[in-house]
């Protein structure tokens, strides 16, 4: 990276041939990851977030960038959670909570269709609904 913090040529998704079961035409793509940045009012750290933020593709092996790559404004790297899906992250929860999952399962499911009323959407056992009256 440039010593002046700024993008120069690292921000991109590599892209490089890998030679295996003997074909020279394999191409995988590797990515690298998603930073998110923070500009801040002045340089340094009493600098305040404004609000606005962007997003970079870099090596992890990269410095961390101290100016915006096209404005020049300062930034910062923001920290942020990862989003990863893992066995317990609610995009796995989904797939494992459908109706023929739990069903398969041999779980009855209900849902509320109205006030004091609720329709059974999957499994067998129990009434097909419930109501409050």
């Amino acid at each position: 990276m440039p010593p002046d913090g700024s993008l120069g040529q690292h921000a991109r998704i590599l892209q490089l041939p890998v030679r295996a079961n003997r074909n020279p035409n394999r191409t995988v793509l590797f990515n690298m990851p998603t930073y998110l940045y923070e500009i801040l009012t002045i340089a340094g750290e009493n600098g305040q977030p404004t609000g606005e933020t962007f997003e970079i593709v870099q090596s992890m092996k990269d410095a961390t960038l101290t100016k915006h790559p096209e404005t020049g404004k300062p930034c910062r790297r923001a920290i942020v959670a990862p989003a990863v899906a893992g066995k317990w992250s609610p995009v796995k929860e989904k797939g494992t909570l459908s109706n023929k999952n739990l069903e398969r399962m041999g779980f009855t499911k209900y849902e509320r269709k109205g006030n004091g009323y609720m329709e059974r959407v999957a499994g067998k056992d129990g009434p097909r609904e419930l109501r409050a009256d």
